[in-house]
């Protein structure tokens, strides 16, 4: 179950007020990314996507965390009943399902890690956790980034950047750029979209 679109830009804005921080425009980008390549897919839903975008950072309405923003979004979202945007909160951050290549601090509890890695072993991706993996590595803050200055950034600001990720990430732009016949940051207007 998803929220109306209308309730997740809500949900957002109020995540927003209890921590404020350059990631509620993020996921805004991110949204937008992922509603105009769904747009292009005959098999995604717009708004869908676009909700999914909207919410995959709602973790961080309970504060600064690295790993913890994980389970804190999917248990929030589990809370208000909206398990496919739960899902999004777990699976955005892995596109490689195992926290082994998770980039940033491991600032969870035993049972938090313990929710993670249980759901990352049952969890199987489909094409809306491809679509926001894809979106969060493109969205910036007030715009659409390239995928790899972007991931160039993380390396810098965390010191590694792990292979297998990387490549799952490139992988994912080539995905979708097949699906869509186009190239990705033309359909999602990366040279002129502004927040």
């Amino acid at each position: 179950m998803l929220p109306t679109r209308e309730k997740a830009e809500e949900l957002l804005a109020e995540a927003e007020k209890c921590n404020p921080g350059a990631w509620g425009n993020h996921s805004r980008v991110a949204a937008h990314c992922a509603e105009k390549i769904a747009q292009e897919c005959s098999d995604l839903d717009p708004d869908k996507a676009y909700i999914l975008g909207l919410l995959h950072d709602i973790g961080r309405k309970f504060g600064v965390r690295h790993l913890g923003h994980v389970s804190d979004g999917y248990s929030y979202m589990m809370s208000l009943g909206y398990d496919e945007a739960a899902k999004i909160c777990l699976t955005h951050s892995f596109n490689v399902p195992t926290t082994d290549v998770y980039i940033g601090k491991f600032d969870t509890s035993e049972e938090e890690l313990k929710l993670i890695q249980d759901a990352l072993k049952t969890v199987v991706l489909d094409e809306y956790d491809k679509l926001i993996q894809l979106c969060d590595s493109i969205a910036g803050s007030e715009g659409v980034l390239d995928i790899e200055e972007r991931m160039e950034d993380v390396k810098r600001r965390y010191g590694s950047y792990p292979r297998e990720k990387w490549d799952g990430n490139l992988e994912m732009k080539r995905h979708f750029e097949e699906k869509t016949g186009k190239n990705i940051y033309t359909v999602v207007e990366k040279d002129t979209f502004r927040l």
